[in-house]
């Protein structure tokens, strides 16, 4: 049996054997009760889904120092973000609780029987249900708002839908507090057995997302990671949706005019956008595209000096350390790509530590299929002439979580035109804001075209519960064999009814 350990990337040493890895006999018997807790857990209600919300809500608060102690030690992420991270985690859980009072989510639509244009009509009802069990894995550089207790696994309980949860293996210790945060709560409002399970190690993730009674995937991870877990999907009898966050450049334009005006202030936002949290967020710009020319030679030039006064990052696990090492001009594939080399000094060369670093091309020498993701604290500058030659490159790169344009105020029909035209390529259009920080909202959108992602969802904001539920439509059902939001008496949230929609006095 593999011995799951947790390691200090400060150092880069094993300092606490966790538990073990969870044999596949264990994952067949975890998936077992996810699955017997599923129709029970439906049949608890809304209601009953809110109040465990709550109560996880309130379980993390009172764990909190705790919590934060274990995963900087596991993580390196420093407290001041975790704190924020928990703080948002405990938020969301709270929101997905209002979600489910509100109600608006189940899109309760009622056709009365009636004449039509096509004829005589049914009754027809219409409510999205719970999927059943879903398998959420956690992520590596959100030990809490992606991971046991994150937006995956309060969403699809919000749904209605029991979670076994794969712990990452960088943080394994922060993931098994935090899963007894998520057992405690749901024994104290009394949840059925199953709501909520584990598993550790990666055979036990396969073998999770191969069994029959795991009907959704929620993954936050590396593109070769989720086209892993795609490859056991397809070999499946009963195909299932796989909801991945897979890998994403993020690219920033900045007009000459932005540069001009504001070319500090740019130069400050950006280069904390690429080096917060080491550099390892998903929304990291990973291109920054710099006019030719004075104002953006000037920029250039102060982003490269604020690179350079920048201290070593400590990246959270070995694999995303020798990535970071063993990424050159070479391997990114980009012909004339210029580094800029800050060395990293003796006293703080240990464990998993980098130096921040930044590459600079132009237009005309970027290969934009060839430029990849690269976890840490990295950037490639990327100069442009001619407008024309910034579409074209912006055109031929794959799609991102989001796009971000600095511009000034009177230069409106270019601010257009471009968000226009990268409105195909990204789920999040900004204006001179910075893509890093994703608020929990009921406006957000956490997602975008392959290989962003591979679905049409979010992950972020209330609408992510929309992956974890399916549609049923009830005809000429009688009273009794309704659900409560579909009977005729008023249920207190909106619905449409004979193409109308109706919103409760409250």
């Amino acid at each position: 049996m593999t011995t799951i350990q947790s390691i200090d990337p400060r150092q880069g040493v094993a300092v606490e054997d966790v538990t073990e890895a969870t044999s596949t006999e264990a994952v067949t018997a975890i998936a077992d009760l996810a699955a017997g807790a599923a129709p029970e857990l439906a049949r608890l209600g809304r209601g009953f889904r809110a109040k465990l919300l709550r109560a996880i809500s309130d379980g993390l608060e009172s764990a909190r120092e705790t919590i934060v102690k274990i995963a900087d030690r596991e993580t390196a992420i420093g407290p001041a973000r975790l704190n924020g991270e928990l703080t948002r985690t405990a938020y969301q859980a709270r929101l997905f609780a209002d979600v489910l009072d509100e109600g608006s989510y189940l899109e309760a639509t009622i056709d009365h029987a009636g004449d039509t244009p096509m004829g005589p009509g049914p009754d027809l009802r219409r409510l999205l249900v719970p999927i059943g069990p879903v398998a959420v894995f956690g992520s590596s550089n959100f030990p809490l708002a992606f991971s046991v207790p994150g937006g995956d696994t309060v969403s699809a309980i919000a749904a209605g839908c029991p979670v076994i949860v794969k712990a990452h293996t960088s943080h394994p210790a922060t993931s098994r507090l935090a899963f007894e945060v998520l057992a405690d709560a749901a024994k104290a409002v009394g949840a059925p057995e199953g709501t909520f399970g584990i598993v550790f190690g990666q055979p036990s993730g396969s073998a999770l997302v191969a069994d029959p009674r795991i009907k959704a995937v929620g993954f936050t991870g590396s593109l070769g990671g989720g086209r892993a877990l795609l490859d056991i999907i397809d070999k499946r009898r009963e195909p299932i949706p796989f909801y991945g966050e897979l890998a994403s450049l993020n690219p920033v334009v900045i007009t000459d005019a932005a540069a001009a005006a504001r070319g500090a202030d740019i130069a400050d936002g950006l280069v904390t956008s690429v080096t917060v949290s080491a550099g390892q967020l998903c929304t990291k710009p990973g291109l920054v595209f710099i006019p030719e020319g004075p104002a953006g030679d000037g920029l250039t030039d102060t982003i490269v000096k604020k690179f350079s006064d920048e201290g070593a990052r400590v990246l959270l696990n070995e694999r995303i350390f020798e990535s970071y090492e063993a990424t050159t001009p070479d391997v990114q594939g980009i012909s004339k790509l210029e580094q800029q080399a800050f060395g990293l000094d003796d006293t703080a060369a240990s464990g998993f530590s980098v130096r921040p670093r930044l590459f600079i091309t132009t237009t005309g020498d970027l290969r934009p299929g060839d430029a990849e993701e690269c976890f840490g604290p990295t950037t490639i500058v990327v100069r442009y002439g001619q407008l024309d030659d910034l579409e074209q490159t912006l055109a031929a790169l794959p799609s991102s979580l989001t796009f971000t344009l600095h511009s000034e105020p009177d230069e409106t029909d270019l601010a257009t035109a471009l968000s226009e035209k990268m409105t195909a390529n990204a789920g999040r259009i900004l204006f001179n804001a910075y893509p890093t920080g994703v608020l929990v909202s009921w406006a957000q959108t956490h997602g975008g075209p392959w290989p962003a992602t591979n679905s049409l969802h979010t992950s972020v904001g209330t609408t992510a519960i929309r992956r974890f539920l399916r549609p049923v439509t009830w005809q000429s059902a009688p009273e009794h064999a309704l659900p409560v939001e579909l009977r005729d008496a008023d249920p207190g949230i909106p619905r449409r009814i004979d193409g109308v929609l109706t919103v409760p006095n409250r």
